[in-house]
């Protein structure tokens, strides 16, 4: 009798702890916009060929994105005068050589970093707009540095406010999807993840943090209208209980192989692209 009531117990703890991580997985459903995302291709950081001197989050990589018409993902970071720069890393060091941080520079600065050695500089994100206008798409990956997701986030909303076409907004930082949820509940946004737990470049997040993250745990909180996962990624049993419980929606970065990106669109997996030009 003792035992079974210590397996009862048991399996009432374990019961109690699922709900709960079901509730934490909770996103925001059905919400419309997604079908406009939907059935598109997107060109991760433009279509971008170093060979071609044409080089990621580059004008050059964006215009080719629109000639083939492809939607395209773009990382933006927000400078010190309050514009919008059109670049991956904070650092300057892989893309341009120099010992420098985008958040340190204003627009006048740009012309003088040119990118991997090309006569392209890096664009200011309403330029990228106004490439876009009425073409596909545009995933948009917000950089959160410094704590400044709320101050980041309103300045791409404020150039987003007037312009003309379809988009969605993602980040890694929660903060910028509880900003969203709360000012801006129209758009909408994605949860990026990955798994934290053997990526090497999350050395600076301590483990609570990169558990969190991985197994989407601020989803409650966020409340996404889809997740954004490293594809290779995609066992982690918080995703695909999501995709079970909520159906939500799913992209899936980045994606170097024709083959894959089949198998994933056939999962209705949106899917971002890199170094192949998708027949």
């Amino acid at each position: 009798m003792i035992l079974f009531t210590i397996l009862l117990i048991f399996f009432i703890i374990l019961l109690a702890l699922f709900l709960l991580w079901c509730l934490l997985l909770l996103p925001r459903r059905n919400y419309p916009g997604w079908e406009q995302l939907s059935g598109v291709r997107y060109a991760h950081r433009g279509l971008h060929n170093a060979e071609q001197d044409i080089p990621e989050n580059s004008m050059a990589a964006f215009r080719k994105a629109v000639e083939h018409g492809f939607g395209a993902e773009l990382d933006v970071h927000l400078m010190a005068d309050g514009n919008l720069a059109v670049i991956h890393d904070s650092s300057l060091r892989r893309v341009c050589g120099k010992d420098v941080v985008i958040e340190d520079l204003q627009v006048a600065d740009l012309e003088k970093y040119p990118l991997q050695g090309t006569e392209e500089t890096i664009p200011l994100f309403q330029n990228v707009l106004e490439l876009f206008e009425k073409e596909k798409p545009l995933i948009i990956e917000l950089k959160v540095e410094r704590g400044n997701a709320a101050a980041l986030t309103e300045a791409v909303m404020a150039v987003l406010q007037d312009w003309h076409g379809t988009y969605c907004i993602e980040s890694f930082h929660p903060a910028v999807l509880l900003h969203l949820k709360k000012h801006y509940p129209t758009v909408l946004r994605g949860q990026l993840s990955q798994n934290f737990l053997r990526d090497s470049e999350a050395g600076d997040l301590s483990l609570p943090i990169r558990i969190i993250l991985t197994m989407l745990l601020t989803t409650f909180f966020t409340r996404p209208d889809f997740i954004a996962f490293n594809h290779e990624d995609r066992s982690c049993l918080s995703l695909q209980l999501m995709k079970r419980l909520y159906k939500v929606h799913e992209a899936g970065w980045t994606v170097r192989n024709p083959e894959v990106m089949t198998r994933l669109e056939a999962e209705g997996v949106l899917p971002i692209f890199e170094n192949f030009i998708p027949s």
